[in-house]
């Protein structure tokens, strides 16, 4: 996309996140897997080019099933981005993760089904490694700037991606709480494995926004509604707004990981 403004850091909006950057230019990023799910806006955030993306939509018209995950991260690629920050809203699996806390995942349960998942259909043949599925030095900085912010953050979890559009049932939730998963949500794959694809740092943060199917031990506690994810959302935004400047700002440059170097270990040649 030639003349397109450039940025060096991407985020993805999750459920409640449709705009992030202010004065900032849009840009449609077509892409050879399709449109993404919006137009790009790229703009200053703690000092960096940010490319911000609504995975969902502005108008939140896209469900999590139906997102086209590649052209998302092709419009970034497309666009320079090498890191990726992932704000997303997540159900508790756990008593000891409340609602209106923060986790930074370090793994992630894979639930999904039929998802264009992979950018190596052929005739490029590679087997990324996923035993390390999130930048850890995306996920200090993270774990950081919330500390900062005065946020209760969960520096580790395991995320359980599930297809949805519907939320689980309670024998459901009960199978990943006994698991010893912690929070569930259903955008996180494939975005994950396809950044490390394309060789791009990623990191999520999850905003818990309820206790998914309800708790066993607590059974006051309601199963979740779209409602109520929004409305908790919504009640937080601002300090997910605050963590995400704070450890955009925070980012060394250029990174110290070694997730640049996963397409060729791969054997991907031209990710």
């Amino acid at each position: 996309m030639v003349g397109a403004p450039r940025a060096e850091i991407g985020v993805f909006g999750g459920s409640g996140l449709y705009q992030l950057l202010d004065d900032a230019e849009t840009v449609p990023c077509p892409t050879r897997y399709g449109d993404p799910s919006d137009v790009v806006t790229v703009g200053v955030m703690g000092g960096r080019r940010v490319a911000f993306l609504p995975r969902h939509g502005r108008a939140h018209t896209i469900p999590p099933h139906r997102i086209n995950y590649r052209a998302n991260l092709e419009a970034m690629r497309i666009l320079g981005v090498r890191r990726i920050l992932a704000p997303c809203a997540v159900g508790s699996l756990q008593v000891s993760i409340a609602p209106g806390q923060f986790v930074v995942p370090d793994q992630f349960v894979d639930r999904t089904h039929g998802r264009a998942d992979t950018f190596l259909d052929g005739p490029r043949v590679g087997h990324v490694s996923a035993a390390e599925p999130y930048c850890p030095e995306l996920c200090h900085t993270l774990v950081t700037a919330a500390r900062a912010e005065s946020v209760t953050v969960h520096e580790t979890g395991t995320l359980v991606v599930i297809q949805g559009p519907r939320f689980s049932t309670r024998a459901e939730s009960r199978w990943y709480a006994a698991s010893g998963w912690h929070v569930i949500g259903m955008t996180g794959y494939p975005e994950a494995v396809l950044a490390r694809e394309l060789g791009i740092c990623y990191a999520a943060i999850a905003l818990v926004t309820d206790h998914d199917a309800g708790l066993a031990a607590d059974p006051t506690v309601a199963p979740v509604t779209h409602e109520q994810v929004l409305a908790v959302f919504a009640q937080n935004i601002a300090r997910v707004r605050q963590v995400l400047e704070r450890a955009v700002g925070a980012l060394s440059a250029p990174p110290a990981c070694n997730c640049r170097a996963a397409p060729a270990a791969a054997g991907i040649l031209d990710p």
